[in-house]
């Protein structure tokens, strides 16, 4: 495996960056790609035995996984999972594809990285500016009050806010509470001050969804198709779900606020394919071709670390930076990975790797997560050019 050092001045590849049409992915073998072929094989090999144990039934997953949860009910579609699948990028070409990856799939916490793109698109066009109180520019009742009112975007996409409140039936003291923890419990957790504490709490996820359509005045999937997935040619087959409470009449019209992932049901539903897609133009820190969808400045900013998360940049973006990773290692979150490795993760698991060093995209659904460092190291380490 490379040093750190090294993974620094890691060679690019020999390819020149392709940008697949819609429709089209051009491929390229192993050997193209700059891959020991048949070290990629095991590499793949091993993903593929890296298989998730979620349940077929998503709905019994959920109820498995958050059941314990005082609000638990489903009040969002679900749909059953497919069986382990993913697909390699470099340098934008298609080198390896396994399972069925047409398929749109939920991808869980994933859809906050989506979410956080379509705010990155307000802010690029001024309708925000995320260091400012969301309350300046949404003048609704959950941003009123001498607290909530100081909440910024920043805040929101970092999931520093620690706001507190019911949004579409469920309360924020609800979401993830210490198992065990009575109702009277939960709600007694002394409240913080925005961006001193770090929660993953999918109402306050929520929450920014329904304040960027507050932004739009328009349901987000619109702007998701017309800004990001057709612009990238993605498929008309992903689809983003809210909840059955979550319709809110805006300029006199009905729409549905969007959920952030699939904690309660609902999120994207979107193919692995398409999801490469989306990580693709990650990787090319916002330039698809010729035309910028996201400012590099947006970008920068989603992956720069949170203080008191270092780990965690905008929403979803994981960062494999030293802090406070998921096994609480003060080491690289992925230790086979280069530093500015980032990935999109979501229950399931469904993951999404970009890697500009190397210039890879790798697309896991269905996956043991914990074994997410195993994979890259053997893919890693498949490599001809490092």
């Amino acid at each position: 495996l490379l040093t750190q050092e090294a993974q620094a001045t890691a060679p690019t590849p020999t390819l020149a960056p392709y940008v697949p049409p819609a429709g089209e992915w051009a491929t390229r073998t192993p050997s193209e790609a700059g891959f020991d072929p048949a070290r990629l094989a095991v590499a793949i090999e091993f993903a593929q035995s890296c298989a998730s144990s979620t349940p077929v039934d998503i709905a019994e997953y959920i109820k498995a996984s958050f059941g314990h949860e005082l609000h638990s009910d489903i009040v969002g579609p679900t749909k059953p999972r497919a069986a382990t699948n993913g697909l390699l990028l470099r340098s934008g070409y298609l080198v390896a594809e396994w399972g069925d990856t047409a398929r749109p799939d939920m991808t869980f916490s994933v859809t906050k990285t989506y979410l956080s793109s379509v705010v990155g698109i307000a802010s690029d066009r001024g309708y925000l500016r995320v260091h400012d109180p969301v309350a300046q520019v949404v003048k609704t009742p959950e941003f009123e009050g001498e607290r909530h009112s100081q909440i910024t975007w920043d805040h929101l996409l970092r999931q520093t806010s620690d706001w507190r409140g019911t949004l579409f039936g469920k309360p924020a003291w609800a979401d993830r509470p210490p198992r065990g923890a009575t109702e009277a419990e939960s709600k007694a957790v002394p409240m913080r001050e925005p961006g001193t504490s770090w929660e993953y709490n999918d109402v306050c996820v929520n929450l920014l969804a329904y304040a960027a359509m507050e932004v739009f005045r328009r349901p987000l999937p619109q702007v998701l198709r017309d800004e990001i997935m057709d612009p990238i040619g993605a498929s008309r087959s992903w689809r983003w779900h809210g909840y059955s409470t979550s319709w809110v009449t805006l300029d006199g019209q009905q729409m549905q606020s969007v959920s952030g992932g699939g904690h309660h049901g609902g999120g994207m539903f979107v193919s692995t394919r398409d999801q490469a897609r989306f990580g693709l133009l990650c990787l090319r820190r916002g330039v698809w071709g010729e035309r910028r969808l996201l400012s590099e400045s947006w970008i920068q900013a989603a992956r720069t670390p949170t203080d008191v998360r270092p780990d965690y940049g905008y929403m979803n973006w994981f960062l494999n930076a030293p802090g406070v990773s998921d096994t609480g290692s003060p080491a690289l979150v992925w230790p086979a990975a280069p530093e500015s490795a980032v990935m999109f993760r979501g229950a399931g698991s469904n993951l999404v790797y970009i890697d500009d060093v190397h210039d890879i995209v790798l697309c896991l659904r269905w996956v043991d997560h914990r074994r997410a460092n195993e994979i890259l190291e053997r893919l890693l380490g498949a490599l001809e050019d490092q």
